[in-house]
């Protein structure tokens, strides 16, 4: 069998007396594109932080490449984009390749000179988001959507094996976000690379992700794409509080959890 990228084990966490995870399980192996989906609130950021070690679990195990996430050294084996991405300052004197190439800095150290090769490496990443032509523009002039690229791009170019992006198509209109999604599986197929993607667009992200992961303070479900296309709506409604077919109406805001 392969060996896990990511390997959660009975995790719980609580903020004060407010339990937010309830005995959390979840495992990613090398190649699966997961969709982590839930309600605000419901734990899926946090789950995030653990994850990356930003957090400590009350209980539980945490692990990154069959190692505890506190021991994992080579952090540039994980790229992140967060939510908060596509509302970058308009006015930060960068241009796009100044930006993609700061994502190797994790890698070579924060007072290294970037060389030809790092330039290569960024330009290369820019290709495999389709943004290689902007790559002189100044990173404000762009589009929630294209800055989205843009920072999918950054974390792509120290060549990481694993991908975790938090609501990346947040403030994104939904044909950017089909399209951007679209992009995630091209990664995903050709590249081998690992996602593991929180969304609330339940619909265009299970269309294209293989495993599913349904969250609401305990794990509802995780599995196959397929396993999850058989759920009812009785199964989804009831983890989710309310009607899956209102998700797109109501929660399209900024998460909370």
């Amino acid at each position: 069998m392969q060996e896990s990228l990511v390997k959660l084990t009975d995790v719980t966490f609580n903020y004060g007396s407010s339990s937010v995870l309830e005995d959390i399980t979840l495992t990613v192996r090398p190649g699966e594109f997961w969709a982590l989906i839930g309600p605000n609130g419901s734990g899926k950021s946090t789950l995030i932080k653990i994850l990356l070690g930003l957090l400590k679990p009350d209980k539980g195990t945490v692990e990154l490449f069959g190692q505890p996430v506190s021991h994992v050294s080579h952090k540039e084996r994980v790229g992140y984009v967060s939510q908060k991405s596509n509302s970058f300052n308009s006015g930060f004197p960068a241009t796009v390749l100044e930006v993609v190439r700061s994502g190797l800095t994790k890698k070579k150290g924060l007072f290294k000179r970037f060389t030809k090769a790092d330039t290569e490496a960024a330009m290369n990443a820019l290709r495999e988001v389709d943004m290689e032509s902007f790559a002189d523009r100044n990173i404000g002039e762009l589009s929630g959507g294209q800055q989205q690229r843009v920072f999918i791009s950054r974390a792509l170019a120290a060549k990481p094996e694993l991908l975790i992006m938090d609501e990346p198509t947040v403030g994104v209109d939904q044909q950017n976000s089909a399209s951007f999604y679209s992009m995630l599986e091209k990664l995903n197929r050709d590249n081998g690379i690992a996602i593991l993607l929180v969304s609330h667009e339940i619909d265009l992200v299970t269309d294209l992700a293989s495993h599913v992961a349904c969250l609401n303070r305990t794990m509802h479900f995780h599995g196959g794409r397929r396993d999850f296309a058989k759920l009812n709506d009785n199964d989804l409604s009831r983890w989710y509080g309310h009607s899956v077919r209102l998700i797109h109406q109501k929660e399209g805001g900024t998460s909370n959890d």
